[in-house]
């Protein structure tokens, strides 16, 4: 990747898994999940993004950042997954790409996430709300991206968190009662670092794009945070400790730890022996939980 071009072509450090399992681009598996690829112009490049809608009964958009220590990952890679999100949660998803560091440094990566939201906004009809989420680093820009629509007054139905890196240092306890626990703080320091450029928060319209949701001086008046992280997470105490502030702020918080689950368990199958005790499922029916509420209240 080059960081002159004039268009991002995701990176491929990740190799697509077999992502399509039956399905054509504008077709159907089960679940009646379609989808279909699309681009999305952000002026000085283009943003690739999949769309997947679960039936003509779906309600509710909700874009969708992947992980991928803000250097790596694809829509393409995480095709599978978010495919099973959009059937659980019911609504329509949004999983989009954006630019990686260390090609791009923050808030490149936000900035092309907050680009998707404008446009989804743009799609919604008769009101549906609009909520955005992502897993690992793509949950951290998530969090990031309620505040910026907070500041610019476009309010989201809710966030959606899959074990987010929240603290640069990483300093929790966390991050060493699991011995080798993936991801390592040191690897994710350096990830952090790559990622940032030393910019910790950045300005644009008068509005501060946060790298971290730490770095905010104020976390009241944010979406409804819905939260899952595994007891055996490196990150775990970020995402406990983030949820108490943002009930402290006065936020609706959602938080599951999911015990004996490592980093990582949005990408990995459901259901029995599968590694994943439910935190995709988990995640889909509590935003589906969220938006239902929202449509049944006058």
């Amino acid at each position: 990747m080059r960081s002159n071009s004039r268009r991002y072509e995701p990176r491929a450090d990740l190799a697509a898994p077999d992502e399509d399992r039956g399905v054509r681009p504008d077709g159907r598996r089960s679940g009646e999940v379609q989808w279909r690829p699309a681009w999305l112009n952000a002026g000085t490049h283009r943003i690739p993004v999949r769309i997947y809608r679960p039936g003509l009964r779906s309600y509710g958009w909700l874009v969708w950042a992947h992980g991928g220590s803000w250097q790596a990952g694809s829509v393409e890679h995480w095709h599978a997954p978010v495919m099973d999100l959009a059937r659980t949660s019911g609504c329509t998803v949004v999983s989009t790409g954006y630019r990686l560091a260390p090609g791009y440094r923050h808030p490149a990566q936000l900035e092309d996430v907050l680009t998707t939201l404008s446009w989804a906004g743009e799609q919604t009809v008769d009101g549906e709300p609009l909520a955005v989420g992502g897993d690992s680093a793509g949950g951290t820009i998530a969090a990031c991206a309620a505040l910026a629509r907070r500041d610019r007054d476009q309010p989201l139905a809710a966030q959606v968190l899959a074990y987010p890196p929240l603290d640069p240092d990483c300093a929790a306890a966390s991050y060493t009662s699991e011995r080798g626990a993936f991801p390592m703080a040191e690897d994710l320091r350096l990830a952090w670092e790559t990622y940032r450029g030393g910019v910790e928060t950045a300005v644009r319209g008068g509005v501060p794009l946060y790298s971290t949701p730490l770095a905010a001086q104020r976390l009241g008046g944010l979406a409804s945070a819905v939260i899952a992280v595994g007891e055996l997470d490196p990150v775990r105490d970020d995402d406990t400790a983030y949820a108490r502030l943002l009930r402290e702020a006065g936020n609706a918080v959602r938080l599951k730890t999911f015990p004996g689950i490592p980093h990582a368990a949005f990408l990995t199958a459901d259901g029995p022996g599968a590694g994943n005790p439910g935190l995709r499922r988990w995640l889909g029916t509590a935003l589906r939980e969220q938006l239902q509420r929202r449509k049944e209240t006058p």
